[in-house]
């Protein structure tokens, strides 16, 4: 495996980890700052999501709404600085019911750090 490809493989495992600790300075020191993150809702095409600034609004808001959120990774590879991921997300808040979607992240990394992230999902 190459080095570039190794990193991009790195980078994504080391989002995937603060996004489960909900460290939004991790999550945003691991993305560039002209990010594009395309989120899985409102069907049927999501909402882009642009900018260091944008991207951080929107996790606050996101673990605030979320707080049992957690990431699970059933499957990753990656090529050159191209990733994704086959995973389940799963969630619950207190008195609520939990539950979770499975689905594909595709990620895009550039010198060291996420700079896209796109999110699809099933059902």
């Amino acid at each position: 495996m190459d080095n570039t490809t190794q990193n991009t493989i790195h980078v994504v495992e080391h989002l995937n980890e603060v996004f489960n600790r909900h460290d939004v300075d991790a999550v945003m020191a691991a993305m560039t700052h002209d990010v594009v993150f395309e989120n899985t809702s409102p069907f049927p095409d999501g909402t882009r999501i642009t900018g260091q600034a944008a991207v951080r609004a929107f996790l606050v808001d996101f673990f605030a709404g979320a707080p049992h959120a957690h990431f699970s990774t059933e499957e990753l590879f990656a090529v050159d600085d191209r990733c994704v991921v086959r995973g389940r997300y799963d969630w619950g808040a207190p008195g609520g019911e939990p539950g979770h979607i499975r689905g594909v992240t595709v990620f895009r990394v550039r010198d060291g750090k996420v700079a896209e992230e796109f999110a699809y999902v099933k059902g």
